[in-house]
Order: structure tokens, then sequence, then C-alpha cells
């Protein structure tokens, strides 16, 4: 039987990342987050409050889960800092890691202007294990990590990655898109952000080329202030339903598997927390 679309070009997109990694160079992944990582903090109107303001959910997102900020937690996706940086001014024992040399460095500039503490390390969630012996009590991926993943079984090693850094009884927490919903009509495209200033205005966007439940994403920044500027950045997401994530949780380790829609949290995306047993 012949292979469907879907799996040529998730396995096209895979085989693509696997052969750069073991060739010695980054993989797609790694090379979308390495060229934004100077531009990250342009897709918000004001970064720096939404670093407080996200902490602010996230807090009490574990309070209601029983844990306060003496909690060690390991934000092993994150990017410019803009969850860890925020939770570490909480008061809580953050380590931070990420896949990306230059958006960790920015997070680290980040987190001194920000006047905290947090202990960075280059990794890839994919292994997590092979740079921290130790287990956390609170595991996050934010801002639509996960779905990177572009098969089942990059997915579940993920996971199986990630909840292995659990202590037991230890919490994971990540967000993404709500594919339940955008699956029913593959949007073509994401709605602009238009952030406007005293000097203009700076417009970001996403165009999605659907293939299957896969699609390739091209983020467009536009700085319209003073000679106009425009920035490009792709990468590729696969569309991971609530169900699918939830089942992955609860056969490598965890239970009582909780998702909490914006309406209710606050936060722009769906969140998902899980329980380790």
């Amino acid at each position: 039987m012949s292979a469907s679309p879907l799996d040529k070009y998730t396995e096209l997109r895979y085989n693509e990342k696997k052969t750069n990694r073991e060739g010695g160079a980054v993989d797609i992944i790694q090379t979308f987050y390495d060229n934004m990582a100077a531009q990250y903090d342009k897709l918000f109107q004001d970064w720096d409050a939404s670093v407080h303001e996200q902490a602010e959910i996230l807090h009490r997102l574990f309070a209601s889960c029983g844990y306060d900020s003496s909690a060690r937690l390991l934000d092993c996706a994150c990017g410019i800092g803009t969850q860890a940086i925020g939770l570490a001014a909480l008061g809580y024992a953050v380590t931070a890691s990420d896949i990306s040399p230059p958006e960790l460095r920015r997070a680290e500039e980040n987190a001194a202007r920000h006047g905290v503490s947090v202990r960075f390390a280059h990794a890839d969630f994919r292994a997590l294990s092979e740079t921290f012996t130790e287990p956390f009590d609170i595991v996050i991926a934010m801002d639509n990590a996960l779905p990177h993943m572009l098969t089942d079984a990059a997915l579940e090693t993920a996971v199986r990655s990630i909840t292995g850094q659990l202590r037991q009884g230890g919490i994971f927490a990540a967000s993404i898109r709500d594919y339940d919903s955008l699956l029913s009509c593959k949007p073509p495209y994401s709605p602009p952000y238009i952030h406007k200033n005293a000097d203009g205005q700076r417009v970001s966007f996403q165009t999605w080329d659907w293939h299957g439940e896969c699609y390739h994403l091209v983020q467009y920044i536009i700085e319209d202030t003073g000679l106009p500027r425009v920035s490009k950045f792709e990468c590729d997401y696969r569309a991971v339903r609530r169900s699918e994530l939830s089942a992955l949780l609860l056969a490598n380790g965890c239970k009582e598997v909780t998702w909490r829609m914006p309406e209710e949290t606050g936060f722009y995306q769906p969140i998902v927390t899980a329980v380790k047993a």
C-alpha cells in the first residue's frame, strides 16, 4: 500500500531534521528559533508586561494543583524567557532550557535586565535526561512547543523525556493551539496582530500551508516605522488534538490530565496539566 500524502510529508520533514542533526548542522526547529531570537519579543505589544501577566496566570494554575513558589521548576522550552523570568520573579527556583543558543543568550540578558536568578542550560526537550539528572516539581513547555513534533514517535519521545524529569506527584503544564477547532477549517493564515506606537506600527501574522494534519508556517513581522522592514521566519507544526496528547501523558506515567481553555485561565492558548503518578 502506498503512503498517504500526510505520511510522505511527515516522513520527509522528520527525516530532514534527523539527517541534519546527524550531520552536525542545526535542525529546522532550532534554525527557526535561532533566526527569531532577536525579534521574538516583537510578537508582543509589551513583552515585559506579558512576562509578569503570564507568570501570574501560571502561578494561579500551579496553586490550584497544590504547588506554590517554593517549587523547583523546569521550563524546557524557555525561548527568550517569557515564562521563566516572570516565575523566577515570583520566587520559583527556575531552571530554563532551550534548543536554541541565541534564544538562551537573549533569555540570559532578559533575566539580568529583570534582576532575577535563573539557571539556564542548552537542552533538547526530546532528550532532557542527557542534561538534567535531578527531578523537578513542575515542568512546563509553553507557547505551542510540542506540536513541532511532526510524527507520533517524535511526540511520544518528547512526552516521555519531559515526564521523566518529574518527581512523583509533580505536574507538567503545556500550552498548544486549539487544534481541535482549527482542524475543522484549516485556515490558511492567522489574524494579524497590530501594535501601534509613537513612531508607527508593527504588524505580525502567519500563513499556514496545510499538508494533512501538518502545516508549514511562515511568520511575518512588518515594521512600519520610517523605512518599512519585513522579516520572515519558517517552520513546521503538526496539529495535535487534545485527546492525542492526553493519551500520551496517561501512557507515560501521568494521571489527572486536565485541559483548561483561555476563557478559564486568561492565557491565550489552551493549557493541559498532568500529575506524575
